[in-house]
């Protein structure tokens, strides 16, 4: 991909093993009204060059996991387990290491580019600040760097969107400023949480080929998103999570022919498709996931799910593993071939 040539530093040789390995993650926060989980031990890798994607509902703690990992949590937050970048273990660090890491080695995509791009900067001088404040590069490289990195990111006329501000910008020309700022630095890792939110279909297509381009060029990418569309066109595994815990791991294929865990399959089916009457009824989860802090016995989605029986209301299910695909449920989908 052009946005990554030439490196500013050399790119870690692409292979199958974990670039980011999290064992047993927790995340907490502190509350008035006591102690609040939204993570509950999870366990998760990213290999190089591969495109993991996380969904599940608001709440179900997809972000929490990533920004848990990274020591980006608000102030009342708080992190256990192990989560280890390229072999070190950041969880308990220094800031000093965690710094080298983040924005260099592992950058992040927000959902709102607004909040992210300081308003009264241009966009040339934000991109550049990048690379400028590691010392990387010097101005004048700085600046054809950033230019180089927008058109890669397909900006219309680059040269001149340097020197525009983000107000100037529209939401699809923003995010890709947003995504060039976090290639600056040639990362092995991108997250990006709900890059495509409040974007119109056409531009989401943009900004997804934009990812996808970054993917296949080496970079590896975790995709956190409510969008099963968006997560077919580039996904190659998919991790489900529900209530602070993964209830499905499998490969995007796997996952979209046959869903093992009751709640993907739900979310699967309340995807609208094309080849469904337009008269017809759009699918839905019946009920309401657990409140913030509410703790139940047994499986989380048992009261939601028109499989449950006497034990999912009792015991919680452990994510089980049956070759490529995990799946945490006590009866698992028959023709998903899950372990049970």
């Amino acid at each position: 991909m052009g946005c990554v040539t030439p490196s500013i530093r050399g790119r870690a040789d692409v292979a199958n093993d974990a670039l980011l390995a999290i064992r047993d993650l927790s995340v907490e926060f502190a509350t008035p009204r006591g102690v609040v989980r939204a993570v509950r031990d999870v366990s998760l890798e990213v290999r190089r060059g591969e495109c993991l994607a996380i969904v599940g509902e608001s709440g179900s703690g997809k972000s929490q996991l990533l920004l848990g990992s990274f020591g980006l949590l608000a102030a009342r937050g708080s992190a256990r387990g192990s989560a280890r970048f390229a072999g070190e273990e950041l969880l308990g660090s220094d800031q000093a290491p965690l710094r080298a890491v983040r924005g260099t080695r592992v950058a992040m995509v927000f959902q709102d580019p607004m909040n992210s791009l300081t308003p009264h900067l241009t966009i040339g001088r934000q991109l550049a600040e990048v690379v400028l404040d590691r010392r990387l590069l010097d101005p004048q490289q700085a600046r054809a760097r950033s230019i180089e990195v927008l058109r890669a990111v397909r900006m219309p006329e680059p040269e001149a969107r340097v020197r525009q501000y983000p107000h100037e910008l529209s939401g699809g020309q923003r995010q890709r400023a947003a995504i060039a700022m976090a290639l600056m630095t040639n990362p092995d890792l991108l997250v990006a949480d709900e890059p495509t939110t409040a974007l119109d279909v056409t531009v989401q297509a943009q900004v997804i080929d934009v990812l996808r381009e970054a993917r296949d060029g080496g970079l590896s990418l975790v995709l956190i998103t409510h969008d099963l569309g968006v997560v077919a066109g580039i996904a190659d595994r998919v991790a489900v999570m529900y209530a602070g815990r993964i209830v499905e791991l499998a490969p995007v294929r796997e996952l979209f022919a046959s869903p093992a865990h009751p709640y993907t399959a739900a979310l699967l089916a309340s995807v609208p498709r094309l080849d469904t009457p337009v008269a017809a009824r759009l699918a839905s989860i019946e009920g309401q996931p657990p409140r913030p802090g509410e703790e139940r016995p047994g499986c989380a989605f048992a009261p939601r799910c028109p499989g449950a029986f006497e034990r999912c209301g009792a015991v919680a299910p452990q994510l089980r593993h049956d070759g490529a695909r995990s799946v945490a449920c006590h009866a698992p989908l028959a023709d998903s071939g899950a372990a049970s």
